[in-house]
C-alpha cells in the first residue's frame, strides 16, 4: 500500500480551484474598471430664442367699440393695418434675425393667420364657430418661406392654434355695401387665429420628441358689442437633445395681455400658476427652459400688479436667463413702416422672458436683443427678439 503524500490528490484540486476563482474576478476588475482616460460627459451649449411677431394690428379698437357699426369701423380698420404692416417684408426681417444668431430652438408667439369670408354676424353673436377660409396672410408659412430659402433650416416643432375669432368688417370704407341695414357698412368678415410655435432647427444635431400644447383654464373673456368672447391662450413645449446633451424640457407661452387690474391674483399670473402647478407643462423631470411673452417683470413693471406672473414663476423655482441690456419691450405705435413713429427709445421695458427651472444645471453663457432696429422699410415688430446661449451640464 502507498502511503506517501496521502492528501496530494485532496490539494491540488483546492489550489486549482482558487486559481480559477482568481482568474475570473481579475478578468471581471478588468471588465468592470473604468479607463483612466474615460471622456466624462461634457456640459453642452443649447441657443435659444424668444420671438414675438406681432399680429399686424391694434385690437383695442374692436373691443372698445360700442354697437355695431362702431365696432364694424373698428375691425375694417384692424384689417387695413395688417395690410400696411405688410407681414411677407417683415419676415424677411424676422428671418435675417433668426439666421444670424442660429438658435436651436425657437418660442414664437402671435402667430397669426388672417382669412376672409362673406360678411356675417353669425360667429360674432355666437350662431357659428368661425368660418372664413380664405387665406390672407399665414404668418407660419411666410416666415418659415423666408427661412428655408435654398435650404430647409428650420421646421415647425409644435403649432398651437389659441384664440380664433372672426367678425364683420367695414374694410374699404364705403357705406352701404353691406348684406343687410344689420351691417350695412361691412362688405367682408375677417378671422384671426393666434398661434404659439416653436421652430426647431433641421438636422442632426437638433432632435426634439414629445411634442405637446395645451389651453389654460384661466382666461380673459371680454364683452365685444354685446357678445361674450373668450380669448384662449395657452403653451407649447418640446424634449429636446443638441449636440448630444443631457435631454431638456422647452416651454413657449404667451400669457395674456388685456389683464384687467381688477382681478387678484390677475389672470396672467393664473396663467402662470398653471404653468408651475404639479403635473403643468414646467414640471418636467428634466432640466426645463422657458421662453415667451409673459407680459410680466417685476424690474420694469409699467402698471401695479405687472410683476405678478413672474413672481409666481420664481417662487416656483425659475430663474431669469437672459439680458436686461438693453429692453425688448415695445413700439407705442401699431403701425411698423418706419415713417410711422416707432423709435429705438420706445423699447423702455421687459415683458419677454427666458429663464430655467434648474440654475445649477442650466447657466447663462450669454444673451442678447435683436430687431432694436427697422429693416427693409419696417419694424419687424413692435417688440424686440430675445436670445440667450445656455450650458447644460450632465
Amino acid at each position: 500500500m502507498n502511503h506517501a503524500h496521502p492528501r496530494t490528490r485532496f490539494v491540488a484540486p483546492a489550489l486549482l480551484g482558487a486559481a480559477l476563482l482568481a482568474a475570473v474576478l481579475l478578468v471581471a476588475a478588468h471588465a468592470t474598471a473604468k479607463p483612466k482616460n474615460a471622456v466624462k460627459p461634457q456640459p453642452t451649449d443649447v441657443k435659444v430664442m424668444t420671438r414675438n411677431i406681432y399680429l399686424g394690428a391694434d385690437l383695442g379698437p374692436a373691443i372698445a367699440a360700442k354697437g355695431v357699426t362702431a365696432f364694424t369701423e373698428a375691425t375694417g380698420q384692424i384689417l387695413r393695418e395688417v395690410t400696411a404692416n405688410d407681414f411677407p417684408v417683415r419676415a424677411k426681417g424676422l428671418a435675417k434675425e433668426i439666421l444670424q444668431k442660429e438658435p436651436d430652438l425657437v418660442g414664437l408667439q402671435e402667430v397669426a393667420e388672417w382669412r376672409t369670408g362673406p360678411p356675417s354676424l353669425e360667429t360674432l353673436l355666437g350662431g357659428s364657430a368661425p368660418h372664413a377660409t380664405t387665406v390672407r396672410y399665414d404668418y407660419l408659412a411666410e416666415l418659415l418661406k423666408q427661412l428655408n430659402k435654398g435650404k430647409q433650416r428650420y421646421r415647425a416643432a409644435v403649432v398651437n392654434p389659441e384664440f380664433d375669432f372672426e367678425a364683420p368688417a367695414d374694410e374699404n370704407g364705403a357705406p352701404g355695401d353691406g348684406p343687410n341695414s344689420l351691417i350695412a357698412n361691412a362688405e367682408i368678415n375677417g378671422r384671426l387665429t393666434m398661434r404659439d410655435v416653436i421652430l426647431a432647427k433641421v438636422g442632426p444635431e437638433v432632435k426634439v420628441s414629445n411634442p405637446r400644447k395645451g389651453h389654460f383654464k384661466s382666461l380673459l373673456t371680454e364683452e365685444i358689442s354685446g357678445a361674450k368672447v373668450t380669448v384662449t391662450r395657452g403653451w407649447a413645449s418640446v424634449d429636446a437633445t443638441v449636440n448630444g446633451s443631457t435631454p431638456f424640457h422647452l416651454v413657449d407661452t404667451h400669457l395674456e395681455s388685456f389683464d384687467p387690474q381688477t382681478v387678484v391674483p390677475s389672470i396672467r399670473a393664473q396663467q402662470a400658476a398653471e404653468l408651475v402647478a404639479p403635473n403643468g407643462p414646467l414640471t418636467s423631470k428634466l432640466p426645463t427652459i422657458l421662453v415667451g411673452d409673459l407680459n410680466s417683470d417685476t424690474r420694469t413693471a409699467v402698471q401695479p400688479g405687472d410683476g405678478q406672473a413672474y413672481e409666481t414663476l420664481v417662487k416656483a423655482g425659475m430663474r431669469e436667463r437672459s439680458t436686461y441690456e438693453p429692453l425688448s419691450c415695445c413700439l407705442k405705435t401699431s403701425l411698423l413702416p418706419v415713417a410711422d413713429g416707432g423709435a429705438a427709445s420706445q423699447f423702455d421695458h421687459k415683458v419677454d422672458h427666458i429663464m430655467t427651472r434648474d440654475p445649477k444645471q442650466v447657466k447663462l453663457v450669454n444673451s442678447s436683443v435683436t430687431g432694436r432696429s427697422p429693416q427693409n422699410g419696417f419694424w419687424d415688430s413692435d417688440h424686440a427678439g430675445l436670445f440667450s446661449t445656455l450650458k447644460i451640464y450632465p
